[in-house]
């Protein structure tokens, strides 16, 4: 990937701190109507404006048929009984998936794959749609082409600083110059559904899900990373507002990649990572960019080629199994807000590793066919490497196989 200068401007000790039970909580009065197909969601809001008091925020026609609004309790009421609402859902609020603040792309070997020749920064030209606090679209690392708001603010221009380190990883450019990423110089979007505070909700996220969908096809975006994430359970694809539009965006030929959480927990109640027709990331820790163990740690005391002690994680014998890879998520040096670079943890580093390794493999066929394929070959060529390629995990949990980006 040609020559590389990991530029270091900035370390916090702490930053966007999960918050426990805050995480995923409902949110007051605020909901997510999915309309019936068949019926314009926009003149659905409308009457409902009229008839229910609705304070409609969203209008959603792409990867959901419905909108999100403010409604009193009468108002509910009157929302659910309409023959022409499917159901409705409770807002909730999600936050960046970060826990303190790039030897990950040396681990999974993007260095070994097809961009290795330096090729400059547009080597790669599979666009990513990054859902999160939005990217600083003047930062000389990073290829931002587009984008789209949906949280505060007046453009989906990043105020945090944690949507522009998922970038960087995915595809800071291989110039000579910061990092390099996993698909380096790849076309970036930026759906700013975050707040500078890190927070959104499933309205905010539907709203960048929507757009994404809707320009997917004109756009080639053909992989998602959603570093983010709140409480919520499994179910089918109409079992609540934001599945249904996950579903639909990937039924339009967008592969997911999303953050597995940092809980330390089973993730079968974390959302979107429970989803089946997403790949969830876990983090691990490697301090030197190679197997083996061994590296002193650095910004946290994990230990070398381990399971990072924050991942959340699945069981061998549950369904989630079926969709879960692990990758580098500790210490990881990336691109960040005002034209600089940090360094941060948490699965939230993780997962844009391998939302840059899938559009890697598109890039370079190797990977192709529906989402759901493409996700089977990134989880199989992963499992395909020798054990001394792995790392270490915790008796009676799966974390997945470590990704792999070599071949492509």
């Amino acid at each position: 990937m040609g020559s590389r200068l990991f530029v270091l401007l900035a370390v916090i000790a702490a930053a966007l701190a999960l918050a426990g039970t805050a995480l995923g909580a409902r949110i007051s009065g605020h909901y997510i109507v999915v309309v019936k197909d068949g019926y314009d969601s926009r003149a659905v809001a409308r009457a409902h404006a009229h008839s229910a008091g609705a304070d409609v925020r969203y209008i959603y026609r792409a990867a959901l048929n419905g909108y999100s609004a403010r409604l009193s309790a009468a108002g509910l009421a009157a929302v659910r009984a309409d023959a022409r609402v499917a159901f409705v859902s409770a807002d909730r609020t999600v936050h960046a998936l970060a826990q303190t603040l790039p030897t990950g792309v040396d681990r999974i070997q993007g260095d070994a794959s097809s961009t290795a020749s330096g090729n400059g920064s547009g080597s790669v030209g599979t666009a990513v749609a990054v859902i999160d606090t939005g990217i600083d679209s003047s930062h000389p690392d990073l290829n931002v082409v587009g984008g789209k708001n949906c949280s505060t603010g007046q453009s989906y221009r990043d105020g945090n600083g944690h949507g522009t380190h998922v970038a960087g990883t995915i595809a800071a450019k291989d110039d000579g110059n910061g990092v390099v990423g996993m698909a380096p110089g790849a076309p970036l979007y930026s759906v700013r559904v975050l707040n500078n505070s890190g927070s959104g909700s499933w309205s905010s996220i539907i709203c960048g899900i929507n757009w994404v969908t809707a320009n997917a096809a004109a756009k080639g975006i053909k992989v998602a990373n959603m570093s983010l994430g709140g409480s919520g359970a499994d179910g089918s694809c109409g079992s609540d507002a934001l599945h249904q539009a996950i579903c639909n965006s990937v039924s339009a030929g967008v592969t997911y990649v999303v953050a597995a959480g940092n809980s330390n927990a089973n993730f079968s109640n974390f959302v979107p990572a429970t989803y089946d027709q997403v790949l969830t990331v876990t983090a691990v820790a490697d301090f030197n960019g190679a197997p083996g163990g061994g590296g002193a740690a650095t910004c946290r005391a994990d230990v070398d080629d381990t399971a990072a002690d924050f991942s959340n994680f699945t069981t061998s014998a549950s369904a989630d199994a079926s969709h879960t890879i692990a990758a580098p998520g500790v210490c990881i040096l990336s691109t960040w807000k005002g034209g600089g670079y940090n360094t941060i943890s948490g699965t939230s580093m993780a997962s844009p590793h391998v939302a840059g390794t899938a559009a890697l493999c598109i890039w370079s066929r190797a990977c192709t066919g529906t989402p759901s394929q493409i996700i089977a070959k990134l989880r199989a060529d992963a499992a395909a490497q020798p054990a001394s390629y792995g790392f270490a995990g915790v008796s009676g949990r799966y974390y997945g196989s470590l990704a792999y980006a070599g071949g492509y």
